[in-house]
């Protein structure tokens, strides 16, 4: 392997620990708000409107929504390639 290409490869794993690293430290709770579910998927509000209608499943009691953390890896899990 190529100086240049270990370097890049070592850059993306540790950008993605960071971001690991980051989503952890965000919310330490299963249950989110949908404002905390976004910034836990890193997505902006709107961008996770769009996923609920992709299949994203949000849960409402009495008018309240939350959304777990659960929900939101498997979700993308399940919908990336």
């Amino acid at each position: 392997m190529q100086e240049k290409e270990l370097k890049q490869l070592l850059q993306t794993l540790l950008n993605d620990l960071v971001e690991d690293f980051k989503k952890k430290l965000t919310c330490n709770k299963e249950w989110m708000t949908l404002k905390e579910g976004a910034a836990y998927a890193d997505v902006s509000y709107n961008t996770l409107m769009k996923l609920r209608l992709s299949g994203l499943r949000v849960f409402e009691i009495d008018g309240i929504k939350r959304i777990s953390k659960t929900e939101i890896d498997n979700f993308f899990k399940k919908n990336s390639f």
